[in-house]
Protein backbone atom coordinates (compact mmCIF):
# COMPACT_ATOMS: atom_id res chain seq x y z
CA UNK A 1 0.00 0.00 0.00
CA UNK A 2 1.66 3.08 -1.11
CA UNK A 3 0.34 6.59 -0.93
CA UNK A 4 1.61 9.96 -1.36
CA UNK A 5 2.33 12.06 1.88
CA UNK A 6 3.21 15.76 1.81
CA UNK A 7 6.05 16.89 -0.15
CA UNK A 8 5.57 14.18 -2.83
CA UNK A 9 7.26 11.45 -1.85
CA UNK A 10 5.88 7.87 -1.29
CA UNK A 11 5.14 6.19 2.19
CA UNK A 12 5.21 2.94 2.10
CA UNK A 13 3.25 0.91 4.84
CA UNK A 14 5.34 -2.88 5.55
CA UNK A 15 3.71 -5.95 6.80
CA UNK A 16 5.77 -4.64 9.72
CA UNK A 17 4.56 -1.63 10.74
CA UNK A 18 0.87 -3.17 10.00
CA UNK A 19 0.73 -5.91 12.55
CA UNK A 20 2.95 -3.46 14.85
CA UNK A 21 -0.29 -1.06 14.71
CA UNK A 22 -2.51 -3.48 14.55
CA UNK A 23 -1.30 -5.67 17.49
CA UNK A 24 -1.56 -2.69 19.48
CA UNK A 25 -5.22 -1.86 18.25
CA UNK A 26 -6.21 -5.15 18.64
CA UNK A 27 -4.22 -8.01 20.56
CA UNK A 28 -6.43 -7.94 23.71
CA UNK A 29 -9.67 -7.93 21.79
CA UNK A 30 -8.88 -10.89 20.07
CA UNK A 31 -7.44 -12.82 22.99
CA UNK A 32 -10.30 -12.16 24.74
CA UNK A 33 -12.83 -13.38 21.96
CA UNK A 34 -10.61 -16.52 21.47
CA UNK A 35 -11.11 -17.45 25.63
CA UNK A 36 -14.79 -16.69 24.99
CA UNK A 37 -14.66 -19.31 22.51
CA UNK A 38 -12.44 -21.53 24.19
CA UNK A 39 -11.89 -21.15 28.17
CA UNK A 40 -8.46 -21.62 27.97
CA UNK A 41 -5.95 -19.19 28.51
CA UNK A 42 -2.95 -20.50 26.59
CA UNK A 43 -4.89 -21.50 23.44
CA UNK A 44 -6.65 -18.39 23.24
CA UNK A 45 -3.33 -16.33 23.10
CA UNK A 46 -1.90 -18.92 20.82
CA UNK A 47 -4.07 -18.18 18.50
CA UNK A 48 -4.22 -14.47 18.68
CA UNK A 49 -0.30 -14.89 17.72
CA UNK A 50 -1.40 -17.53 14.84
CA UNK A 51 -3.65 -15.11 13.11
CA UNK A 52 -1.21 -11.88 13.41
CA UNK A 53 1.47 -14.29 12.03
CA UNK A 54 -1.10 -15.70 9.09
CA UNK A 55 -1.50 -11.80 8.29
CA UNK A 56 1.57 -11.00 8.59
CA UNK A 57 2.62 -13.71 6.39
CA UNK A 58 -0.39 -12.83 3.34
CA UNK A 59 0.19 -8.94 3.87
CA UNK A 60 0.99 -8.15 0.31
CA UNK A 61 -1.78 -10.49 -1.06
CA UNK A 62 -4.00 -8.75 0.89
CA UNK A 63 -6.21 -6.68 -1.15
CA UNK A 64 -8.05 -4.39 1.35
CA UNK A 65 -5.14 -3.40 4.17
CA UNK A 66 -8.38 -1.54 5.84
CA UNK A 67 -10.26 -4.95 6.07
CA UNK A 68 -7.10 -6.70 7.86
CA UNK A 69 -9.09 -6.44 11.42
CA UNK A 70 -11.95 -8.42 10.03
CA UNK A 71 -9.30 -10.93 8.48
CA UNK A 72 -7.31 -10.96 12.05
CA UNK A 73 -11.29 -11.86 13.34
CA UNK A 74 -11.80 -14.27 11.38
CA UNK A 75 -8.41 -15.90 11.81
CA UNK A 76 -9.46 -16.12 15.18
CA UNK A 77 -12.61 -17.60 15.15
CA UNK A 78 -11.60 -20.02 12.74
CA UNK A 79 -8.30 -20.81 15.32
CA UNK A 80 -10.71 -21.39 17.87
CA UNK A 81 -12.78 -23.87 15.81
CA UNK A 82 -9.92 -26.01 15.03
CA UNK A 83 -8.46 -25.98 19.01
CA UNK A 84 -11.65 -26.87 19.72
CA UNK A 85 -12.18 -29.88 16.85
CA UNK A 86 -8.86 -30.82 18.49
CA UNK A 87 -9.53 -30.61 21.90
CA UNK A 88 -12.64 -32.93 20.70
CA UNK A 89 -10.15 -35.57 19.43
CA UNK A 90 -8.00 -35.91 22.22
CA UNK A 91 -10.84 -35.89 24.63
CA UNK A 92 -12.60 -38.96 22.57
CA UNK A 93 -9.12 -40.57 21.86
CA UNK A 94 -8.70 -40.60 26.03
CA UNK A 95 -11.82 -41.71 26.71
CA UNK A 96 -11.56 -45.13 24.17
CA UNK A 97 -8.52 -45.69 25.70
CA UNK A 98 -9.60 -46.29 29.26
CA UNK A 99 -12.65 -47.91 28.25
CA UNK A 100 -10.41 -50.37 26.66
CA UNK A 101 -9.05 -52.62 29.74
CA UNK A 102 -6.08 -53.92 27.85
CA UNK A 103 -4.59 -51.11 25.72
CA UNK A 104 -1.04 -49.65 25.85
CA UNK A 105 -0.95 -47.78 27.91
CA UNK A 106 -3.87 -47.47 30.15
CA UNK A 107 -3.70 -48.88 33.51
CA UNK A 108 -6.32 -50.56 34.95
CA UNK A 109 -7.62 -49.74 39.01
CA UNK A 110 -6.43 -51.69 41.48
CA UNK A 111 -9.53 -53.01 43.45
CA UNK A 112 -9.40 -51.97 47.22
CA UNK A 113 -7.89 -55.53 48.18
CA UNK A 114 -5.12 -55.33 45.69
CA UNK A 115 -3.94 -51.72 47.09
CA UNK A 116 -4.30 -52.71 50.78
CA UNK A 117 -2.24 -56.29 49.95
CA UNK A 118 0.22 -53.68 48.42
CA UNK A 119 0.23 -51.53 51.02
CA UNK A 120 1.00 -54.12 53.77
CA UNK A 121 3.40 -55.56 51.71
CA UNK A 122 4.86 -51.49 51.40
CA UNK A 123 5.07 -51.39 55.06
CA UNK A 124 6.33 -54.84 55.58
CA UNK A 125 9.64 -53.66 52.82
CA UNK A 126 10.04 -50.63 55.03
CA UNK A 127 10.09 -52.27 58.00
CA UNK A 128 12.40 -55.20 57.57
CA UNK A 129 14.61 -52.12 55.26
CA UNK A 130 14.95 -50.30 58.61
CA UNK A 131 15.83 -53.30 60.63
CA UNK A 132 19.13 -53.72 58.36
CA UNK A 133 22.53 -52.09 59.53
CA UNK A 134 23.14 -48.75 58.28
CA UNK A 135 25.27 -49.26 55.68
CA UNK A 136 23.07 -52.00 53.60
CA UNK A 137 19.95 -49.65 54.27
CA UNK A 138 22.16 -47.86 52.36
CA UNK A 139 23.65 -49.47 49.77
CA UNK A 140 19.83 -50.93 49.37
CA UNK A 141 18.42 -47.88 48.86
CA UNK A 142 20.89 -46.43 46.71
CA UNK A 143 20.76 -49.54 44.40
CA UNK A 144 17.05 -50.21 44.12
CA UNK A 145 15.63 -46.74 44.97
CA UNK A 146 18.03 -44.39 43.17
CA UNK A 147 19.04 -47.16 40.73
CA UNK A 148 22.79 -46.40 40.74
CA UNK A 149 25.44 -48.53 39.84
CA UNK A 150 27.79 -50.33 42.45
CA UNK A 151 30.59 -47.60 41.55
CA UNK A 152 28.56 -45.01 41.96
CA UNK A 153 27.31 -46.40 44.79
CA UNK A 154 31.01 -46.72 46.37
CA UNK A 155 31.79 -43.27 45.58
CA UNK A 156 28.58 -41.85 46.98
CA UNK A 157 29.93 -43.88 50.34
CA UNK A 158 33.14 -43.55 50.24
CA UNK A 159 33.65 -47.59 50.05
CA UNK A 160 35.11 -49.83 47.40
CA UNK A 161 32.88 -51.56 44.59
CA UNK A 162 33.74 -55.12 46.53
CA UNK A 163 32.33 -53.62 49.43
CA UNK A 164 29.16 -52.11 47.84
CA UNK A 165 28.60 -55.88 46.63
CA UNK A 166 29.28 -57.66 50.23
CA UNK A 167 26.55 -54.83 51.95
CA UNK A 168 24.10 -55.43 49.24
CA UNK A 169 24.63 -59.24 49.46
CA UNK A 170 24.00 -59.66 52.69
CA UNK A 171 21.18 -56.78 53.19
CA UNK A 172 19.03 -58.76 50.37
CA UNK A 173 19.62 -61.81 52.06
CA UNK A 174 18.62 -60.29 55.24
CA UNK A 175 15.80 -58.66 53.24
CA UNK A 176 14.49 -62.32 52.21
CA UNK A 177 14.48 -63.95 55.61
CA UNK A 178 12.87 -61.07 57.28
CA UNK A 179 10.11 -60.89 54.74
CA UNK A 180 9.80 -64.40 54.92
CA UNK A 181 9.27 -64.34 58.78
CA UNK A 182 6.68 -61.91 58.09
CA UNK A 183 4.38 -64.30 56.38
Amino acid sequence: MAERGAGGRSDVVTADMAITTLYAEHWTGLVRLAWLLLRDDQLAEEVAQEAFIAVHRRWDSIRDHARATAYLRRAVVNGARSGLRHRGVEQRHLAREQSEPTSYGSVPEPSPEQRALARESHDAMVRALGGLPQRQREVLTMRYYLDLSEAEIADALGISAGSVKAHAHRGLAALRHGMEAAR
